[in-house]
């Protein structure tokens, strides 16, 4: 035994696990479930019967909750697969700024400005005729694995 200190370099961040484990039968449609290393909706399960040898596999059809991509993966039924913890927070929109970025309010009073407006072009339009107009907005952001974007808008009524 020493009695020297030991110094441990840890590189791990400390926050929570962006997904967890669930058991790939137990995973519904309109449920989310990580593709490719891609947080994604289950839009079509179907799971097929066992093998000679084997497991039943259940076949997922899913669409990455921020590029809208399809993504399909088959994983057999007992095994575990990895489920994002996906986080909906409404937010009321104060400013846009001409590098695309917006300022949001939290419900602590406090601003929020490392968020890009939103690629989907019909919801971006929205968004700028909506603060254009004098209108108060209410934006709901979606984060899931370290992600965050504007998935939706809510009219509030005139300022």
């Amino acid at each position: 035994m020493s009695d020297e200190e030991h110094h441990f370099e840890s590189k791990a961040d400390a926050g929570a696990s962006k997904t967890y484990p669930q058991q790939a039968g137990t995973v519904r449609k309109n449920g989310y479930i990580v593709i490719k290393n891609r947080p994604c909706k289950v839009v079509e399960v179907s799971t097929s019967k066992t093998g000679k040898h084997g497991h039943a596999k259940c076949h997922f059809v899913a669409i990455d909750i921020f590029t809208g991509k399809k993504l399909e993966d088959i994983v057999p039924s007992s095994h575990n697969c990895d489920i994002p913890h996906v986080n909906r927070t409404d937010y009321q929109l104060i400013d846009i700024s001409e590098d695309g970025f917006v300022s949001l309010l939290t419900d602590s009073g406090d601003t929020k400005d490392d968020l890009k407006l939103p690629t989907d072009d019909a919801l971006l339009k929205q968004i700028k005729e909506g603060f254009g107009d004098g209108k108060d907005l209410v934006v709901s952001v979606m984060s899931a694995m370290g992600e965050e974007q504007i998935c939706a808008l809510k009219d509030i009524g005139p300022k």
